[in-house]
């Protein structure tokens, strides 16, 4: 029994297949290329092509910039389901990566004072990514199951941090160019052929973090994979995703690593559009569900100096 709809923010990158079969809505960001404004996610063209073309773009240096989506944005597209007598749950980007999250609670207020006989819950999913994308899958099972919204938004709040995230970029440019790292480091990094091993971490508001750096793509590789092997909690049987931005190759063989220490059911997808527009091409990110990013085990891990990744939409 469906007793609620489940919406996303398109960062949420789930696969069309996966999806439509769950039941759940996506409700797109915007960006802009060169000052004109374009949707993130089409649900009437395919998201490999859209997505193709956007990395194209970035690698001939368009001007791309990304925003939030904006509270009256959700009120759109969230008004008709409850007009039509439906609750509705929004599982949403960390609210420490985008100030997204606040618009869609401003939202949801807004649509229950309108509407007092409906419920708007909103999970802040502490990810990006397909790591907010197995947050919303989780959240799918346990409503198919018939439990309530409340209760899936009270568990969705509470277990979103179990989700671990780590990913690496190709090249340092992109970050350098939206701020995330200087110049110099960046150029210093791509002599050396340093790679960053980057995590969502395990703050009240999670936010991308240096998590470790490796000479060299398939050292950066092996690094998550044996991340993976530590963190995951019961690989065998849960479902683990892989996002990247055009280089399947890599993420074949990230898959294959990750098999290799348990892993049997794998997802593997291109890069969304708005944050693959800060990392840049060649980003590759491993997603699962694993031990908690808020325990003082979490903190152990390798925490090289560097800077804190802000917000980006």
């Amino acid at each position: 029994m469906r007793n609620f709809s489940l919406y996303v923010d398109s960062a949420a990158n789930i696969p069309e297949e996966i999806r439509r079969a769950r039941d759940i809505h996506v409700i797109p960001y915007h960006c802009t290329v060169n000052d004109e404004d374009r949707l993130c996610f089409d649900e009437n063209v395919p998201f490999e092509e859209t997505a193709l073309a956007h990395y194209e773009l970035l690698r001939q240096g368009a001007d791309i910039k990304t925003s939030l989506i904006s509270s009256g944005a959700f009120y759109d597209a969230l008004e008709p389901e409850v007009k039509a007598g439906n609750d509705v749950l929004l599982v949403i980007i960390s609210s420490g990566v985008s100030g997204t999250f606040k618009q869609a609670t401003d939202a949801a207020a807004m649509l229950m004072q309108d509407y007092p006989d409906r419920k708007v819950c909103v999970v802040d999913s502490a990810n990006a990514s397909m790591g907010e994308g197995l947050v919303a899958l989780r959240l799918a099972d346990l409503r198919d199951l018939g439990e309530s919204i409340e209760t899936c938004a009270a568990w969705g709040n509470e277990n979103a941090f179990k989700v671990n995230s780590f990913f690496t970029v190709d090249d340092l440019k992109y970050l350098s160019r939206s701020g995330r790292i200087s110049k110099t480091v960046a150029i210093a990094g791509t002599l050396l052929n340093v790679k960053p091993v980057l995590q969502a971490d395990g703050s009240k508001n999670a936010k991308i973090t240096a998590y470790t750096k490796a000479r060299g793509r398939k050292k950066a590789l092996a690094v998550i994979a044996d991340t993976f092997a530590q963190r995951a909690e019961r690989p065998e049987s849960q479902t683990v995703a892989i996002t990247h931005a055009d280089c399947l190759q890599d993420a074949q063989l990230l898959a294959d690593m990750i098999r290799e220490r348990g892993a049997k059911d794998i997802i593997i997808e291109y890069y969304d559009l708005c944050t693959v527009s800060h990392v840049g091409p060649g980003t590759l990110a491993l997603f699962f569900w694993g031990k908690d990013r808020r325990s003082a085990e979490a903190a152990t891990q390798p925490q090289p100096a560097g800077k804190t990744v802000p917000k980006n939409a």
